[in-house]
């Protein structure tokens, strides 16, 4: 419980892009989370951890996005039975928005997963990653935490990886759900821990 081994562990730094942090309502709320993504970065390569980045590669049409049929978006704004798709993704593949944040920048050793859909699993390379380099620990940090962190937790669970979601490291515009989720969901599938803890558990000192 107190021990990750550095080699046949990974971190997922999940969707930190410019378009998802760099903006006028979610900065002050990343701000923590990058600097203890930062932080977590830091103590991966020290110690030699496969570091991989999941992230959203939507067509700027959105054709390739989920248009599935529900009761409100991601904000919990309700759809209206007869709303027209969305032809316009929060990020699209080839821009500015999304882009790694320069503050967690990939090295060329990297794994760079382009993704689709919340789950980083979900019809990506990142399992073949994983199974090629021996790794059975998935270090989890970025955003959101009830979105993308849970779906990639839930698909990491059901493929058999110990997990770990780092709860400084993560983040949701929706505060009552990252809490529940670090608190009453994830505990049931992984170990939930802090940045502090995480390195230490990397060095073995805890």
């Amino acid at each position: 419980m107190d021990r990750i081994d550095p080699r046949r562990s990974a971190l997922l730094l999940f969707d930190i892009l410019n378009g998802h942090v760099k903006t006028r309502e979610a900065e002050a709320r990343w701000r923590p989370v990058l600097a203890a993504a930062a932080a977590l970065l830091a103590a991966a390569r020290r110690h030699g951890v496969m570091v991989a980045y999941a992230c959203a590669a939507h067509r700027a049409d959105n054709a390739t996005s989920a248009h599935t049929v529900r009761d409100t978006d991601n904000r919990l704004r309700p759809v209206a039975p007869d709303a027209p798709p969305e032809f316009k993704p929060v990020v699209a593949a080839g821009t500015w928005g999304a882009q790694i944040v320069e503050e967690l920048a990939p090295e060329p050793a990297d794994y760079v997963v382009p993704k689709y859909r919340w789950s980083a699993f979900h019809q990506t390379y990142l399992e073949l990653a994983l199974r090629t380099r021996g790794v059975d620990t998935l270090i989890l940090a970025g955003g959101s935490t009830d979105v993308g962190i849970a779906g990639t937790a839930y698909a990491a669970r059901d493929l058999d990886y110990n997990l770990v979601v780092v709860s400084d490291a993560c983040t949701s515009p929706e505060q009552d759900n990252h809490e529940q989720f670090l608190m009453r969901v994830f505990p049931r599938m992984a170990r939930v821990r802090t940045t502090a803890q995480v390195a230490a558990m990397l060095s073995g000192s805890n």
